[in-house]
């Protein structure tokens, strides 16, 4: 297949596409559903990409990539923002030489995620430009756009997706030119990058003149359009809510945001008055419609009850008839449950038994909140296990405390686990304190992807490996234990039973590979060992 013939593609595969075609250098991320699939297709298609131990990393990486005049592309989910706010923020205020894109992929209605935020708001408060494509061909065109707005205003772009866009799949027209390649280059610029205050105060000036240049440029991107329709209504919408209301309200006048900011106020305030009624469809927050009503103009919004969960086309059709009736109720689905040979079964099922004080963390591990178990007693984010436990160790009564474990995943203790071991040694708890990671060789939850821990890189070729049970020594934990797990749950039982009864700081490494990933596993190392062997034959 040419590069320029028309293709079925997903949002995340268009993105990735656009990132090959518009030159990125560098691709950088963590796993995390909906995202997932763009460094994934990106390497796959001949871009370089590679997983970071976080999101603050990843961004960290990009944004030395943007230093040095190359372009970049970062992508999460959109609770990994979070993690990646400080730096989001300071860069902003710093620009960028080369392009820098961040891809921010939001999952209305929580199809995988903890949260429902609406990270729409981010743009606002780190003040940067975004975009919002609606289906796949805008996800390609505007990848490239955000990467030419990037390098026009030297300012990261907020790139922000939903779940509907990464995984839907439509035809694709790749362009026939690719945009111009970039040489990569420092230059000092100590004041420029350096965000003392003497340095942030000029810097945060700068980024509002450029937001203002943006602000008037908006009002004519072709990224902002009307499509013409009757007078009675008129919808502003953007991202895939568009594709609903187009098909709720076919014979509307449209107002179609992809640059959604800043906002092209003037054209808002331009459509409104052409239109006898004006609603803003949108998901989530009611982000739109509280910047268009500041701005002194009449429109209607949703009611509160269509602000969760995703808008389809029904729902758009609920809106604009004023129908704020009780939705159906959806059919209860089958609830998730561990895979059967998990090896978390049978560290749920000790914790079960001795009845824990459990701290969760994010993962698929955290399904044993469910019965048969019901032994995870909270699951907040990414890396919490650790801190809350201990928390709960410094304030229970002793026999109460003496019961606390916090369990996390391998993935998720090189994401944000480490900080917490150390937080551990620095400030103990009077009755110890036992931590358990559950290292299944691979990032389970988001589709087995690899992590500093499994001594692998993103397209599976060896690397250098964290060690955790290393690592915990060189903490000065006093006890720690590398456990292979079997199916009986006997033996983790009885040194899970000891380690809290000894009042002391105890790492437990719980290993065995996922039952789904072990195959392939077994042929990644391999190929390791055969690669390895043959380096030394050479030599």
């Amino acid at each position: 297949m040419s590069s320029t013939d028309r293709q079925l593609l997903s949002g995340d595969s268009a993105i990735a596409l656009a990132a090959l075609h518009g030159g990125v250098a560098l691709g950088t991320g963590y796993p995390g559903t909906p995202s997932t699939e763009i460094l994934e297709y990106f390497s796959h298609i001949g871009g370089k990409a590679q997983w970071s131990p976080n999101e603050k990393v990843a961004l960290e990486v990009g944004i030395g990539v943007a230093y040095g005049g190359a372009r970049a592309l970062v992508t999460m989910k959109h609770v990994g923002l979070n993690v990646a706010a400080d730096p989001f923020f300071s860069a902003a205020h710093t620009g960028v030489v080369g392009a820098l894109v961040v891809v921010s992929a939001d999952d209305p209605g929580m199809a995988s995620s903890q949260n429902e935020q609406d990270n729409r708001r981010y743009a606002v408060a780190a003040g940067v430009p975004m975009v919002e494509p609606s289906d796949s061909q805008e996800a390609y065109d505007m990848t490239l756009a955000a990467i030419e707005i990037s390098e026009r205003w030297k300012i990261p772009v907020l790139f922000r997706v939903t779940t509907r866009v990464c995984h839907t799949q439509s035809p694709v027209q790749p362009r026939a030119a690719a945009l111009p390649m970039p040489v990569p280059h420092f230059e000092h610029d100590l004041r420029g990058r350096n965000l003392i205050p003497a340095n942030a105060r000029p810097a945060h000036r700068r980024l509002r003149q450029k937001l203002a240049e943006m602000a008037e440029w908006s009002e004519t991107t072709p990224l902002n359009h009307v499509i013409p329709g009757g007078k009675k209504l008129g919808i502003i919408t953007s991202g895939v809510c568009f594709m609903h209301a187009r098909e709720a309200a076919p014979d509307a006048s449209f107002l179609k945001l992809g640059f959604t900011h800043p906002l092209p106020l003037k054209k808002i305030a331009e459509f409104v008055r052409s239109v006898e009624r004006c609603v803003v469809i949108e998901e989530n927050d009611p982000y739109l419609a509280d910047a268009i009503r500041a701005a002194g103009l009449k429109i209607e919004s949703k009611p509160e009850m269509f602000r969760f969960g995703e808008l389809s086309v029904d729902r758009v059709r609920r809106i604009l008839a004023h129908d704020h009736s009780p939705e159906p109720t959806r059919p209860p689905g089958k609830p998730p449950e561990l895979c059967d040979g998990c090896s978390h079964h049978v560290v749920f099922q000790a914790l079960h038994n001795l009845d824990c004080i459990v701290a969760g963390d994010i993962g698929c591990y955290a399904l044993g909140v469910l019965p048969p178990y019901s032994a995870m007693d909270c699951c907040v984010c990414m890396g919490s296990s650790i801190g809350i436990g201990l928390g709960l160790r410094h304030v229970l009564p002793p026999a109460e405390a003496k019961r606390v474990v916090s369990v996390i995943g391998d993935s998720t203790f090189v994401h944000s686990g480490m900080t917490g071991l150390a937080e551990m040694i620095y400030n103990p708890p009077p009755t110890g304190h036992v931590v358990v990671i559950l290292d299944n060789s691979t990032t389970a939850m988001t589709g087995h992807q690899e992590h500093p821990g499994t001594g692998r890189k993103l397209d599976h070729a060896p690397t250098n490996k964290v060690v955790y049970e290393d690592l915990g020594r060189a903490l000065g934990i006093e006890k720690v234990h590398v456990l292979p797990l079997g199916k009986d749950c006997a033996e983790f039982q009885k040194l899970l039973q000891d380690s809290l009864a000894s009042e002391k700081l105890v790492l437990i490494v719980a290993r065995r590979p996922c039952v789904l990933a072990a195959k392939n596993i077994r042929e990644y190392d391999k190929c390791a060992t055969c690669a390895t062997a043959q380096e030394v034959l050479e030599k």
